[in-house]
Order: C-alpha cells, then structure tokens, then sequence
C-alpha cells in the first residue's frame, strides 16, 4: 500500500510540475493581478484531474534519487517552454499597441501594464487587457492547457529535451510574432506615414502656420477615431492568430 502511495504521488508532482510552471507564464494567469495563492491552486486543480487520465504515459518511479531529480527538471523546463511560447504569441499586441501609441502621440503616456508586469503606453495596455479578456470569454485559455496537455504525447516524460528543436521553434514564433504584430499595427503606420507627409506640405505651403499646435490635437483626434474603428478588427485577428499559433504548436 506505501508503495502504491509513493508511485501515485510521484505521478501526481511530475504532471503538477509542467502543468504548474506553464500556468505560471500563461497569459493571463501570470499577471500580476492574479497571486501565487491563486496560481498554486489552479495547477494543483488541474494536476488532480490530470492524473487519471495520463497514468498510462507517466513512467514508474526511478530507484535512483539523481534519476528523479533530473526528471523533475525536465518536467519543469517543458512547462516553462510552453508558457513562454504562449507568451511569445501574445507578445504581437504588445509590439502592435506601441506602434499605435507612437503613431497617434500617446508615446508618453505610459501605464503599468498586468499582463507584462512593465510600464507600457496606455494604448498598448488597454489592446492586452482586452485581449486578456476576448481570450477567456470564447474559452481560449481552454486550448492553452490543451496544448501543454497534449505535450505528453510530443514529449514523454523522462525523455531528453530537444533543446535545438526548442530554440528553433522559439526563433520562428518570435519572428512571426514580430511580422503579425506588424501586420495588426500596419493601419496606424501607413497614418502616420500619410499624416506626416501631409503636415510636412503643409508647413512647406504655409510657412506662417504654427504647424505643432495643429498636429498634436489632429493627431490625437484623428488617431483616436481610427483606433474606434479598427479595434475590433484587430483583436479579431490576433485572437485568430494566437489560436492558430497554440494549434500549429500543439501539432
């Protein structure tokens, strides 16, 4: 019976392990508004469900205490690999919100943001938040724990860490993560390409004109419509790239 014991409870902290160092990175879960306390419960809550049904892909308990250890670290550093991941993914509103905020004069107005735990412009901060919460309204957050899930079929417990497959596979999503975030700000670049280049001829053509006292207010004005319209769009299309983004790493 002490036996059978020991077994389950080393089936149990190799799951908590990856489950609980990804949720500690995961996008939503690691901001700063929600504590360790809360966190800690979470993984321990998902570990207890999880283990019935991985019993059969978790290897026995080694004899050998190094064996263990060297285990558990493995386990750690897949949990922390997939967070980051998922991180990375997110990170495209965070390089597209800056482009925003430089594009529309909100460059210095910056504000703590929770999802990064930095100060960021407020544009940047209010498209993660919203992000944040289009994320657990359609049940996104479930396909983040389906992929580190699913991770026990790609990688075995106990088997060696693909280390160049890793570094290889986070190279492409930061790059990709860099072009969509690019590619969501791009309405806001080609404005203030346009708005500039029309300030320019107009202080060219009227030299009298005190242009700065001009620009700011319809920088600022015309800035703030754009982002009205185009909100909705832009989530809507990280929401499907992030989806996207967690299925081709689930596959």
């Amino acid at each position: 019976m002490t036996e059978l014991l020991n077994q389950e409870i080393y089936k149990f902290i190799l799951v908590f392990l990856r489950i609980g160092a990804a949720i500690m990175f995961m996008p939503g879960f690691s901001a700063s508004y929600v504590n360790a306390r809360q966190r800690l419960s979470i993984a321990l809550a998902v570990a207890v469900v999880l283990v019935p049904f991985l019993n059969s892909q978790l290897p026995p308990q080694p004899t050998d205490t190094l064996a263990a250890i060297k285990v558990y670290l493995f386990e750690v550093t897949y949990g922390i690999f997939f967070g980051l991941i998922m991180q990375i993914l997110f990170s495209a509103l965070s390089l597209c919100g800056n482009f925003i905020g430089q594009a529309i004069g909100f460059s210095n107005a910056q504000i703590f943001d929770p999802a990064f735990q930095t100060q960021s412009i407020v544009v940047e901060t209010f498209l993660s938040l919203l992000a944040l919460t289009v994320i657990f309204v359609t049940d996104t957050h479930h396909l983040m724990l389906s992929a580190v899930i699913d991770s026990y079929t790609l990688f075995p417990v106990g088997a060696p860490l693909p280390i160049e497959d890793f570094s290889d596979f986070m190279s492409q999503t930061l790059n990709q993560s860099f072009i969509m975030g690019f590619k969501i700000g791009s309405p806001f670049i080609a404005f203030s390409i346009i708005f500039y280049v029309g300030m320019g001829l107009v202080s060219r053509l009227m030299p009298q004109l005190n242009i700065f006292f001009l620009s700011l207010p319809l920088q600022i004005y015309l800035g703030a419509g754009l982002l009205l319209i185009t909100t909705p769009i832009m989530i809507l299309w990280f929401i499907k790239y992030y989806e996207e983004g967690l299925e081709r790493f689930v596959r």
